[in-house]
């Protein structure tokens, strides 16, 4: 990667396609980079109440912490069993993805770890990748086999069971299969009232962005491809912001590199160019109006005029 330094404002790798992304994001604010010398950077979350980003460093099997007061990088976990994709419970605990030990599991307050899934019926998860919270509380997250394909980002091994979409509810430790037709089910989020999941299907050719309804009990139903990457880009993590927009790390090229903005409806609205392609991205900072970007050996962030739906 070349040398990178932040841009003048406007940033010119903030590109509108459509008035309605021009809303979203503010004339004087820069993508800026903060924090670089990694392998694979994926599975961004905000801690707010530490005013901390963790994200993982996949191949360096590590889980990573930026602080924002001081901006400094340093290790939180390592090792990690190559830890994917992350997120924050509605008590506020890490939860992760691990490729290395095949499953799906909560840090404690104390820093204990608690496993909430490895297997299912005596058969062990293939490599879970990303994963979200509901309203509820119910935990979902996909299970592609890509950490078990090699040594690089996990253990190589075979699969024990179809690559597939898990709920948890830690209430009653149920785990509910709620999809399992998913070709490399990837990234995935919730729209802003929970009524809707969306999954990215990265082993469809091209990439897509699959949209389910999410019913009372807690499955998914009238499922619909939402947004195609007929661009040939790699669509990967995706998040909501609060008027339902969907942003998805994007990659596959200089020409590709970075954020890609959709509306609710499907439709490009807009794009942030990164010099990297982009893996995974979160909101957060003081107003949660902060995108922080996941792309390949660093981390890079802007501030825009929306925020992360809760």
């Amino acid at each position: 990667m070349q040398d990178w330094q932040q841009s003048s404002y406007p940033d010119p790798a903030v590109q509108a396609y459509e008035p309605a992304f021009s809303r979203l994001v503010l004339f004087n604010a820069a993508v800026e980079r903060l924090a670089t010398g990694f392998r694979w950077c994926e599975g961004p979350v905000w801690f707010g109440d530490t005013r901390t980003l963790f994200w993982s460093d996949i191949p360096n099997n590590r889980i990573m912490k930026w602080d924002e007061e001081t901006e400094t990088a340093s290790v939180f976990r390592k090792p990690s069993d190559f830890a994917n994709g992350n997120t924050r419970d509605r008590a506020g605990r890490l939860v992760t993805c691990e490729h290395g030990t095949r499953r799906v599991t909560r840090t404690e307050y104390d820093g204990s770890i608690t496993v909430l899934m490895d297997s299912l019926r005596g058969q062990r998860l293939n490599s879970p990748n990303d994963v979200v919270v509901h309203r509820d509380g119910t935990i979902w997250f996909t299970d592609p086999p890509f950490g078990i394909a090699g040594n690089y980002e996990g253990n190589q091994a075979q699969s024990e069971m179809p690559e597939r979409v898990y709920r948890i509810d830690p209430a009653t430790g149920s785990i509910t299969i709620v999809a399992d037709d998913i070709a490399g089910p990837n990234g995935l989020c919730f729209s802003p009232d929970g009524r809707i999941l969306y999954i990215v299907e990265s082993r469809a050719s091209p990439r897509q962005i699959r949209a389910y309804t999410v019913t009372a009990v807690g499955g998914l139903t009238d499922g619909r491809v939402l947004i195609r990457a007929d661009d040939g880009g790699a669509a990967d993590g995706i998040r909501c912001d609060v008027h339902g927009n969907i942003w998805a790390g994007w990659g596959s090229g200089p020409a590709l590199d970075g954020v890609m903005v959709f509306a609710p409806d499907g439709m490009r609205i807009g794009r942030i160019r990164l010099p990297e392609r982009c893996a995974n991205l979160c909101f957060g900072g003081l107003k949660q109006n902060r995108l922080f970007m996941a792309a390949s050996t660093s981390v890079y962030a802007i501030y825009v005029n929306t925020q992360g739906a809760s």
